[in-house]
């Protein structure tokens, strides 16, 4: 859990994601086309990811990606990012 909360703190938006996950891509590149360069960390591809997943899901991700962290606060998973851009607030 200590990994996710620092990666998550190291830059203004922060995504775990899967290279495999196609809801990953979508939200990344909605930050993309909204300007924002997020971090991104491919769990499939870190020598950690198994354990970061476990720590997504003890912040209540389920599915554990893809994760979005704003500010080094966990925001949620696609739908709930989908659900601020819907509403105007994820600007």
């Amino acid at each position: 859990m200590d990994r996710v909360r620092d990666l998550a703190s190291k830059k203004a938006a922060v995504i775990f994601t899967k290279s495999s996950c196609c809801m990953c891509y979508s939200i990344k590149t909605l930050f993309y086309e909204l300007g924002a360069s997020p971090a991104i960390h491919e769990l499939d591809q870190d020598p950690y990811g198994r354990e970061m997943e476990r720590a997504l899901r003890g912040l209540g991700c389920d599915p554990s990606v893809p994760a979005v962290f704003i500010g080094g606060r966990f925001v949620g998973s696609s739908k709930d990012v989908i659900s601020l851009h819907v509403d105007g607030s994820l600007k």
